[in-house]
């Protein structure tokens, strides 16, 4: 299972940390990511990270903004979103899969998928 926590309300500019909770798989065997939903939209991904953290994708919209890491002893990954914007309003969910750039697909199919969490960029 994964477990996302961290969204809210946040004014434009400002900065909210997403965290991903994993139990029940083996986690230092996946690359784990987050994909988002705005309204009317279809999903996109937006970060992932391997398994060892040694690469890291993240998407060209969120560059210079987000930031993925990964604790293996606690079976977390945390996602950083500084400088944020009305456009990263959406549903955001974690996700795992075996390879790190399924998660960035568009309508990613991963193997497990978390609940979401809602992030709102508004003033």
């Amino acid at each position: 299972q994964l477990q996302a926590s961290g969204g809210g309300l946040v004014q434009p500019g400002g900065s909210l940390r997403l965290s991903c909770a994993a139990s029940g798989l083996s986690f230092d065997d996946y690359a784990i990511g987050w994909v988002r939903q705005a309204p009317g939209k279809e999903r996109e991904g937006v970060s992932c990270i391997s398994w060892s953290g040694g690469d890291v994708k993240l998407a060209e919209s969120v560059k210079g903004r987000f930031a993925i890491s990964r604790d293996n002893t606690k079976n977390m990954v945390t996602l950083q979103m500084n400088s944020l914007k009305p456009e990263d309003t959406a549903i955001y969910y974690c996700a795992a899969d075996r390879i790190c750039g399924i998660l960035m697909r568009r309508s990613p199919e991963p193997e497990y998928w978390g609940q979401g969490t809602l992030v709102t960029v508004s003033s």
